[in-house]
Parts: C-alpha cells; sequence; structure tokens
C-alpha cells in the first residue's frame, strides 16, 4: 500500500512538474494599448480582447496588455518603440505617429471621410499600402484598422458655424488637422489628448477636437460649451505585430490571430458608431444617453455650407499638403494613394 502511494505522489508531482514546465514555455506577448483617458472604445472592447486574448485567438497564447499612458511612453513613439523591439503588438494611433512615418496619414486625410460606410472604404482602399510601407521601414505588420469615430470640434466660446473659429486657438493633433483650422482661420495648437483638458480649463486653447464619446469620457464638457458635430477625420487607429512575432507563428497561427483581430475590429467599427450618436446627446443633456455622463453643451446645427468646407478640403488642402510632404519620405505614396482611395471618392 505505501508503494502504491509513494507511486501516486510521483505521478502527481511528475504532472505538477509538466504542467509547470508547460506555463513556462506559453508564449505571453507584449501588448501596448490605447490611453485609458480614450474611453469606452478601450475599457470594453480593446482591454477585454487583450485580457482574454487565448480564448479570443484560440491560440496558446498570452498577453500582457498595458495602456499606452500607463507605460510612460508617448503615443507618438510607438512605431520607434515597435522597430526597437520593445513589444509585440501595439494599438496604433494613426494620426499620432504619421510625422514618423507620413503614409499612415492617407488612411485618413481631412474630408475625405466624412461618414462611417465612406471611412471603411477609404481604409481598405489603402490598408495594403500602409501595411506594406510599415513592414519595410519599422518591421511591424499591419493587422487590422478601426475609428474613434467623426472627430468634432468643442469650444468654450460661443460659435454658430465653423467660420466662428476665426482667431481661436484650437487643439489638433496633426498637420493635417493643423492646415484646415488655418483655412478656416483658427490657429491650431498641437497638444496631447491627455494634456487637452487642462489647456481648455487653463485657456491655452479655446476649442479642441476630438470624438464626442472621448471627450464625455475625458470630461472636456465641463471645460466647453458648444459642440460642432460635423466630422473632419475619422480618428482611425490600427493594430499592427511585429514581424519577429508574426514570423515566429505557424501559418496556422497567423491565420486564427489575423481572424481575430478582423472580428475585434468589426466589433469597433460597429460599436464606434453606435457611441457616436449617445455621446452627442449626453454631452447635450438629452435622451437617449445610456454610454456616458450628461452636460450640457450648446448642440451647434451643421449647415450644408459647413459640411460641403470640410468635404472639399481633401482637394483643396488635405491631399495637397500631405502629398507633399509624404512623397519627401515615400516618393510612391500619394501616386498610390490617388489610384487606390480617389476613385472611392469619385476624385480625378
Amino acid at each position: 500500500m505505501p508503494r502504491i502511494v509513494t507511486s501516486a505522489c510521483a505521478l502527481a508531482l511528475a504532472a505538477c512538474l509538466m504542467a509547470s514546465a508547460h506555463a513556462q514555455d506559453r508564449l505571453k506577448l507584449k501588448i501596448i494599448g490605447q490611453p485609458l483617458a480614450t474611453g469606452l472604445i478601450q475599457k470594453n472592447k480593446e482591454q477585454p480582447f487583450f485580457e482574454n486574448f487565448a480564448t479570443r485567438t484560440g491560440l496558446p497564447i498570452d498577453a500582457d496588455y498595458k495602456p499606452i499612458d500607463t507605460l510612460g511612453i508617448k503615443d507618438t513613439e510607438q512605431l520607434r518603440v515597435m522597430k526597437a523591439g520593445l513589444f509585440d503588438i501595439v494599438s496604433l494611433r494613426v494620426s499620432q505617429n504619421s510625422r514618423d512615418e507620413p503614409t499612415l496619414l492617407g488612411l485618413d486625410l481631412v474630408g475625405a471621410s466624412p461618414d462611417y460606410a465612406t471611412g471603411r472604404k477609404v481604409a481598405k482602399a489603402y490598408f495594403d499600402t500602409v501595411d506594406a510601407r510599415l513592414q519595410q521601414q519599422f518591421n511591424v505588420k499591419l493587422l487590422g484598422v478601426w475609428p474613434f469615430g467623426p472627430q468634432i470640434l468643442f469650444c468654450k466660446k460661443p460659435i454658430a458655424k465653423l467660420a466662428d473659429v476665426k482667431g481661436l486657438k484650437v487643439r489638433v493633433y496633426d498637420q493635417n488637422l493643423a492646415k484646415f483650422i488655418e483655412l478656416v482661420g483658427g490657429t491650431p495648437v498641437p497638444i496631447s489628448f491627455a494634456d487637452t483638458h487642462q489647456s481648455l480649463s487653463l485657456g491655452v486653447v479655446d476649442c479642441a477636437i476630438t470624438g464626442p464619446s472621448s471627450a464625455n469620457s475625458a470630461g472636456w464638457p465641463e471645460v466647453t460649451t458648444h459642440q460642432l458635430p460635423l466630422g473632419f477625420q475619422m480618428a482611425l487607429n490600427g493594430y499592427a505585430i511585429s514581424m519577429k512575432t508574426w514570423n515566429a507563428l505557424k501559418p496556422d497561427q497567423q491565420a486564427k490571430l489575423k481572424a481575430a483581430i478582423d472580428g475585434l475590429t468589426e466589433e469597433i467599427w460597429k460599436y464606434s458608431e453606435e457611441l457616436f450618436q449617445d455621446a452627442l446627446n449626453c454631452n447635450a443633456g438629452k435622451d437617449p444617453c445610456t454610454t456616458g455622463k450628461k452636460f450640457k453643451l450648446v448642440n451647434v446645427p451643421v449647415s450644408p455650407a459647413d459640411g460641403e468646407l470640410v468635404r472639399s478640403a481633401v482637394s483643396k488642402v488635405s491631399l495637397p499638403v500631405w502629398a507633399e510632404v509624404c512623397d519627401k519620405s515615400n516618393p510612391d505614396c500619394s501616386k498610390k494613394w490617388t489610384a487606390t482611395v480617389a476613385p472611392v471618392l469619385g476624385l480625378k
């Protein structure tokens, strides 16, 4: 009997040791996530996906997910950090990283994506161009693209139309948007999302641009009075993986990961659209308001003239300004945009 017990214990110990060794061998990917401050998409879609990575992908892989604003890394440094091999997957902020790689901004030029349907078409049309460029320059592969949603104007001074930003200081997040604000008479001021609430409160800027849900989560309506729900950009983001990590996966594992990311990005496209109108209601203190806190912003009606002004920005400002910058570092940049995206928008 003692021998039987001893044998059973030995088998149990061996099983535990094997399980421990297996757990130690299990791959864990390091993930840079969206800032916590950006709100519900990060909280309700992105973070749960990566915290349940093995289940969502069907892969024996875990994820060490950290929002970028908990890592001490600036969101403008994501591509540099990925190229250095410090992380495996990044939730890439497109506009914020366009200084390091201008090709990225071809996904989200001011005026090119006035609505979700058009935004999807533009992103699909230019996806392969951006993916190839990121692989070439930064050794990362683009897996998927998704939007925060239409980026609109918030002001702490009364406005009735877009032209009322003339003479006002406006928070922007990329050069393309900055040039458009200059076109309508405003003074663009580049400020990170995390610093914008304080900048509005202290009068560093008079207005700021972001999505209504992100603004609600970050408390912008506490320090502003008006919102103009006219979309300038879709604020696209993407998921990109280190080529070293990607190539270490077997083909079937790559397929499972890509399918899972496709599922996540599709969820976010739909969720973002739901959030947009609900957040506008919340900001203005109207019902239904189910996803945010109610405030009392004045909801400024969008005039047909302002809508046309933003749409015309593609050919007048955003495309030529971006092409000049992008073609210097990537000679085929605007040529490929004209061949792929322009037909989607009906541009010649």
